[in-house]
């Protein structure tokens, strides 16, 4: 098994950096009077996931660590509400993503557990 030496080396990350730019695919397609509105929420809610996650690798301490990690966790489930919100709009189908952002969760509960 490799070191983890970088947040680039952290599944939790590599999972929330694809959960990021399915996203952005995937809010490319949305109505454009969504634009400053669903779109750019969503967008920055799934960088927000990965973001905290290499904020959080960065601290030396565990419970700023976590507290990092929590924020990426409730990112995430923000992420999944408004995919969910936009497929009952009908902008497009966002089960898969939806799906991700679960897994994404899953793993950083996991995470989370490790360190605590």
């Amino acid at each position: 098994m490799n070191k983890i030496q970088t947040y680039e080396d952290l599944i939790a990350w590599q999972k929330a950096h694809q959960l990021v730019l399915a996203t952005y695919r995937a809010t490319r397609s949305f109505p454009k009077e969504e634009l400053f509105g669903l779109t750019s929420q969503i967008r920055r809610a799934a960088v927000s996931v990965s973001s905290n996650i290499v904020e959080g690798f960065t601290r030396k301490s565990n419970p700023e660590k976590l507290r990092f990690y929590n924020i990426a966790e409730a990112s995430c489930e923000e992420v999944h509400y408004q995919l969910l919100l936009a497929q009952d709009l009908d902008y497009t189908n966002t089960e898969t993503i939806r799906n991700d952002s679960r897994e994404v969760k899953r793993i950083l509960g996991g995470l989370m557990k490790s360190i605590s």
